[in-house]
């Protein structure tokens, strides 16, 4: 702000523009996963976001930060589409729900200790710069350990290379993969790309409603201060042992009573069904003890329900999304991330003002009465979901 003169304004849109990076890499990196695998995107995606990171720090001028912002934010997304993805293609049902559990961590690590790593770049007297380079540190060392530790997971990409194998080994060339046989024109391969995770999200009640409650829960901490996140992360963490030892060995119970069919998507959501409540209640107990009369510690530890709320929530839409589109699943959470990622880019905008002016109460108890709406959804959906889905084009399960 100081070495750019930017107002307070456009020093948040360095924030959010990032975020609507995620609004645009979704709609290229999901449909691309889909037609070339995840290696080769994966790769192209982390090699470029980190190219970006060094950019940035080198940048001499505001457009050139918000611009080398951008493009990060863009290729940064892949991991939001494509991660899923990955796992829905290693693990079965029973297993995938523990590593996805693991996986969800990770958005809260990063606002836990991105305060603390910060706090100390300021005590340090380092320039803004390092942001930038410390982040180029850590992309190029996931870059690397893409290049050599990620396989090939998808399944049509790797029968193609079977395919390939097997007419290199006997000189016969009748052996062909489906999708070597799809002959798709220019015209139609970007209109799979661009517009399948629209047509997916637009033509399906049930993604519709659970990305109205992921936006949401994606949204909501853009006024909340850095000391704030420690209970969150904590929060977090309960909620993935929670599901470890609570949900998923109860999911295990389902699959064998369902044996040899797979287990409904609907189960997935008695997660979002517990957590629902804990995050509603977590926003008017955070705002209504946020008095300077009352001690920083039950607004803080208000947001312990927060992490358990939102983890189970998570993990339940996320699991039954992609257990509801399987082959699908990349479009699928790529329509999802976009809609997700226009509220977290819009929320750091308005959010710091919101709260600002009319104190942490008021705007914590909107937050709240909107969270009371949204319980409802996976309550409908467990009871309506099986109904939807055989009326969808691009759900395999009846």
């Amino acid at each position: 702000m100081v070495e750019f003169d930017m107002s307070e304004e456009l020093a948040t849109l360095t924030i959010a523009i990032f975020v609507v990076g995620y609004c645009v890499g979704p709609l290229l990196w999901g449909p691309l996963s889909e037609s070339y695998g995840r290696r080769p995107i994966f790769i192209i995606a982390f090699v470029f976001y980190t190219i970006w990171q060094v950019a940035a720090a080198l940048s001499r001028s505001t457009g050139q930060i918000l611009v080398f912002r951008f493009l990060g934010g863009t290729f940064a997304a892949a991991p939001l589409t494509n991660a899923g993805a990955v796992l829905a293609d290693i693990w079965d049902a029973d297993t995938r729900g523990e590593a996805m559990a693991i996986f969800t961590l990770a958005p809260f690590a990063g606002p836990a200790l991105g305060p603390i790593v910060s706090g100390y770049m300021s005590v340090a007297h380092v320039t803004w710069r390092w942001l930038f380079w410390l982040l180029s540190i850590f992309a190029g060392a996931c870059t690397v350990a893409i290049i050599f530790c990620l396989p090939e997971t998808y399944t049509p990409v790797l029968l193609v290379s079977r395919a390939k194998t097997i007419r290199l080994k006997t000189g016969e060339t009748r052996y062909f993969a489906a999708l070597e046989r799809a002959e798709v024109s220019l015209r139609k391969r970007l209109s799979l790309v661009l517009g399948r995770p629209f047509k997916i999200l637009f033509l399906e009640p049930m993604l519709i409603a659970i990305t109205i409650y992921m936006s949401f829960g994606h949204g909501m901490n853009s006024g909340v201060s850095g000391l704030m996140f420690l209970p969150l992360f904590l929060g977090g963490c309960a909620g993935v042992a929670l599901y470890i030892w609570g949900f998923n060995p109860r999911y295990e119970r389902f699959m064998r009573m369902c044996d040899p069919r797979p287990v409904p998507p609907e189960r997935r959501l008695e997660m979002a069904i517990v957590g629902g409540p804990l995050f509603a209640i977590s926003f008017f107990w955070f705002g209504w003890t946020s008095y300077p009369s009352i001690s920083f510690w039950s607004p803080m530890m208000a947001t312990f329900p927060l992490g358990i709320g939102i983890t189970l929530i998570f993990l339940s839409l996320f699991n039954y999304i992609i257990d509801a589109y399987l082959l699908v699943a990349a479009s699928a959470l790529a329509g999802s991330t976009v809609v997700r990622s226009s509220f977290g880019a819009g929320f750091p905008m308005f959010a710091t003002q919101m709260f600002d002016k009319l104190s942490p109460r008021w705007p914590s108890t909107l937050l709240g009465c909107i969270a009371l709406l949204m319980i409802p959804i996976p309550v409908i959906l467990m009871r309506y979901g099986a109904f939807l889905r055989r009326k969808s084009k691009y759900s395999p399960t009846d």
